[in-house]
């Protein structure tokens, strides 16, 4: 699994932060799914601020929507 880690391109700050991200939460927060959701945020985000929200696919759009939805829900409830 740590194999992975070294092929994120740490250089590009579009890249390397969500994955730093979710790298951190994942343990802090005890859910994997926490610590994805706030690195696929996160991604979409930094993306989007870097401006190179072309290369943002449609699926991760969607799942972002969703997430962001989810803990909407959950400050709501």
């Amino acid at each position: 699994m740590c194999k992975s880690v070294v092929r994120v391109q740490w250089d590009d700050l579009s890249e390397g932060f969500p994955a730093f991200l979710t790298l951190v939460a994942t343990p802090l927060t005890f859910s994997v799914a926490t610590g994805l959701s706030l690195g696929l945020i996160s991604y979409t985000l930094v993306k989007i601020g870097a401006g190179k929200y072309r290369e943002i696919s449609p699926l991760i759009w969607i799942l972002t929507a969703l997430f962001v939805l989810r803990y909407a829900y959950l400050a709501i409830g």
